[in-house]
């Protein structure tokens, strides 16, 4: 690793697994940067000196490093977080997408006292060594960059697998899996009391973009993103509005979403048109964060992460003002975004008691809005299929896809060598999940279980 000056003195620190820092320190700060801690790059609570927060962070980064196995002068922990992740090479981003919290500020997820237990299914035949799932399965690796594969068959673990130096008690980073659960959230809020319905004006909770081309717009066309409004989510585009969104300096004491999203322009009337747009998710955070009074990250906890029993905090990625991109960047392990999914497909109820709204899984998992393609659709905040399936899906091949028919999860990590869109990616990735599907109905049928 490149390092100069004071910070080869933090590196031999680090390798001694000291405090980045001399003076008095707790044992409870000396483990937080053991290999595998959970947190790394969130603000410790107190005053802290800013030198002191980055000798933490980088101390984790080096610690990461030496638990991956990286050579030194392979990676440059903070050089990665000046270059766009487009730039990245493969080995960057393998471990930057497993330490993606130790590279950008985040707040924890916490999980709670009770884990949900995956019980142990039998095998999936055909994902053996040599049968020709698992040929499928590996080929999605080799070629690729499939991290993790984790798939529940009706709440029992079917198949698990890992590669590229990942394992179960790792964190792989969501990118837009996150705007799947900032939309349940929205509907926790309104089972709570603290929104009162879909339609809504988004105005009623952030009134700053009175007069900004979101004036008039109501929370079901954020959910749809059918708001009208023009957006350019060009990811290798340094002038596109994703970039400059999370680019742009934010004054002290405003809004990073809200002060980007209320000068963007209108393109057609709210309602008219699909338009993807991972800012009209990041309002939608500011949202559910000024209606309940609490961070993204402590009412996801609240309602879904430690409510439904995740075995492992996950952390969320903060913005330029200190509150959660609601739009991306959630860490978690894939056995707990597998929970996830599960937990939509238990219809949003933690031990038969619901947390969402009546009808709400139901609403969000169809299709919404046509995205014109034939079959396929957006429902709120997920994608669609005509045939009773939905998909939470991120950059780089991160994937949440429920079979609501065979009562199927299937939750994939991957850092795909490109953005996970091109079209051989997408044929690997359906071959692989059609090979589950195909698994799952060649079983002798059994009386129905729970999902």
């Amino acid at each position: 690793m490149r390092l100069s000056g004071s910070f080869r003195c933090l590196a031999r620190r680090a390798a001694r697994g000291r405090p980045p820092w001399r003076g008095t320190t707790s044992a409870a700060s000396v483990r937080a940067f053991a290999p595998g801690a959970k947190v790394a790059a969130v603000a410790p609570a107190g005053p802290a000196p800013a030198f002191h927060r980055r000798c933490r962070a980088l101390q984790g980064l080096l610690l990461a490093c030496a638990a991956a196995g990286v050579a030194a002068g392979e990676i440059d922990p903070q050089g990665l977080t000046r270059r766009p992740v487009s730039t990245w090479t493969q080995a960057e981003r393998e471990f930057g997408f497993a330490n993606w919290d130790r590279l950008y500020p985040a707040r924890v997820i916490a999980r709670g006292p009770d884990v949900r237990n995956l019980p142990q299914g039998a095998p999936l035949a055909g994902f053996e060594p040599g049968g020709a799932g698992a040929q499928q399965l590996q080929r999605n690796v080799d070629d690729f960059g499939l991290a993790a594969l984790v798939v529940l068959h009706r709440g029992k673990l079917r198949l698990e697998h890992y590669a590229h130096g990942f394992g179960a008690g790792g964190r792989w980073v969501s990118f837009s899996v996150a705007k799947s659960l900032t939309s349940t959230l929205v509907a926790a809020a309104i089972k709570d009391g603290f929104i009162g319905s879909v339609d809504d004006a988004v105005t009623r909770y952030i009134p700053e973009l009175q007069g900004s081309a979101y004036e008039g717009v109501t929370l079901q066309q954020l959910l749809t993103m059918s708001t009208g409004v023009k957006w350019n989510e060009g990811y290798g585009d340094p002038a596109s509005d994703v970039s400059l969104f999370y680019s742009t300096p934010v004054a002290p004491g405003v809004d990073a979403t809200v002060s980007y999203m209320k000068t963007l322009r209108r393109d057609s009337a709210p309602g008219t048109r699909w338009h993807y747009n991972t800012g009209e998710t990041n309002l939608l955070g500011v949202v559910v964060s000024r209606a309940t009074r609490k961070t993204l990250a402590s009412y996801g906890s609240q309602k879904i992460w430690a409510a439904y029993g995740m075995e492992s905090d996950a952390s969320w990625m903060l913005d330029h003002s200190e509150h959660e991109h609601g739009g991306c960047c959630i860490q978690a392990s894939t056995r707990d975004f597998a929970r996830f999914g599960q937990f939509m497909l238990d219809e949003g109820r933690v031990d038969g008691r619901p947390v969402l709204p009546d009808g709400w899984v139901q609403a969000a998992t169809r299709k919404q809005v046509d995205i014109g393609q034939p079959g396929a659709g957006y429902g709120y905040q997920w994608w669609t299929l005509d045939d009773d399936r939905f998909i939470a899906r991120g950059l780089y091949g991160q994937v949440i896809h429920v079979d609501r028919a065979r009562g199927l999860v299937v939750a994939i990590n991957s850092a795909t060598p490109d953005l996970g869109f091109g079209p051989t990616t997408i044929q690997a990735r359906i071959a692989l999940i059609n090979a589950i599907r195909a698994a799952v109905d060649a079983e002798p049928q059994r009386a129905p279980g729970p999902r």
